[in-house]
């Protein structure tokens, strides 16, 4: 097995000073076969290679994306990669929460009550406290038959994800306010399958029409839906979590807040429509945060500009290889982070008119930490899926320094010390 040598510092300084530049190894070298055994599910495991988290204090709007996270992501500033972590183990206690079990009474519900859940995830003493369980209910019509169906097949309504609150004096003072965090699994059951190939783009409701009576914000079909929808029994998403952030609102709205709202795939969609849907209904809301893990993409340009013009900060970790992160549709202008438009070349005016005009343009959003599965010296042999899951996410965004330099030192030990 042939391995990248990582990233490392002069041989005579031990610890970064400012004006040290970085120097990424190619050189690949031998190593023995018994010490690079390791089982992946390890490999891929975060909590061992994380640091102690380290205080924000006066910066954490920096840390929040205020400035659009502007000379923290190449190369990774440590602090930032210490909350993305932090905030994808939230997501990954959403995904640890669902009953998966399809032959299960209690499937596509939560499996731990909410005074326990964190703790049962492996997440113990992190000062946050539920306040909310999150369900979304598939707006597609099913047919007479699905009725002798199973059961699992016809599931409207799941649970979706929670709402949890800082409540510990001391990690409020460590990130330098009350963060409340909402956090999204991704795709489970078969109408949420369904819904993700609902690609055309709908109106965002309560939006107005942007200029020239052109249509307004628009967004996925199948993700509004799952966002918008609700029965008799259940009500959607968006009043569950409209109902709830209203009420923190009146709680905490007088000290320092931050809202934010994280997910991983079809997550990572909800997670920015309920971004979206918050700043529209709370004028007053505080800074609110998307921290997306392999999400799609969510809607057109115009939807992108009034996140913009919201005060919306979104910060996409997308891995390069993760197929996932390529669809719906298709985007013309991708260059967020200068706000200019990129075309594809030679394509003529008039043709690119039309296109801009159907429901299938999407454009990116927010500000990108692009990652690469290749980039890992243990991912180069994963599949398909592999790239799109959480875990593989937090072990890039823990390996990776910067663009020129993609792995660190410590993932390296990490991974010579735990055979399998």
């Amino acid at each position: 097995m042939r391995l990248a040598r990582p990233c490392t510092l002069p041989p005579t300084l031990s610890t970064p000073p400012s004006h040290v530049t970085f120097r990424c190894c190619t050189t690949l070298s031998r190593v023995n076969q018994k010490s690079t055994r390791v089982n992946l599910k390890r490999l891929l495991d975060p909590n061992p290679i994380t640091s102690q988290p380290v205080k924000l204090g006066h910066r954490w709007m920096e840390y929040q994306g205020v400035r659009n996270w502007e000379g923290l992501l190449d190369p990774l500033d440590d602090r930032l990669r210490g909350e993305i972590l932090r905030y994808g183990k939230f997501v990954d206690a959403a995904y640890q929460s669902f009953d998966f079990d399809p032959s299960s009474h209690t499937y596509a519900t939560c499996r731990f009550p909410k005074t326990t859940l964190l703790d049962r995830c492996g997440l113990h003493q992190t000062g946050y406290r539920l306040t909310k369980n999150l369900r979304a209910t598939s707006g597609i019509q099913l047919p007479r038959w699905v009725d002798k169906a199973p059961s699992w097949l016809a599931t409207q309504s799941s649970w979706i994800g929670y709402v949890a609150v800082c409540q510990d004096k001391n990690e409020i003072a460590r990130l330098g306010r009350r963060d409340v965090v909402i956090a999204f699994r991704g795709t489970a059951t078969c109408l949420e399958w369904l819904e993700n190939l609902r690609a055309t783009l709908s109106p965002v409701h309560d939006n107005v029409q942007s200029s020239h009576g052109k249509p307004g914000p628009m967004v996925e079909s199948g993700f509004l839906s799952l966002y918008d929808s609700g029965t008799a029994t259940s009500p959607s998403l968006r009043d569950m979590l409209r109902e709830e952030i209203k009420r923190l609102l009146q709680s905490y709205g007088d000290e320092p807040l931050s809202l934010t709202v994280t997910g991983h795939s079809l997550g990572a969609a909800l997670a920015t429509l309920a971004a979206h849907d918050i700043k529209t209904a709370f004028k007053r809301a505080p800074l609110v945060t998307v921290i997306s893990f392999g999400g799609p993409r969510v809607g057109n340009r115009c939807f992108r500009r009034q996140l913009e013009k919201q005060g919306t900060k979104v910060l996409r970790i997308v891995n390069d290889d993760d197929l996932i992160t390529k669809v719906p549709g298709f985007v013309i202008d991708d260059d967020v982070s200068k706000n200019r438009e990129v075309y594809v070349a030679g394509l003529p005016s008039w043709i690119r008119k039309r296109v801009e005009e159907t429901q299938w343009v999407y454009a990116e959003v927010g500000r990108e930490l692009r990652l690469r599965s290749k980039d890992s010296p243990y991912l180069k042999s994963v599949n398909v899926a592999t790239c799109h899951e959480l875990k593989t996410y937090l072990h890039l965004v823990n390996g990776f320094v910067s663009s020129t330099c993609p792995f660190r030192a410590t993932v390296q030990d990490v991974f010579n010390n735990h055979g399998s």
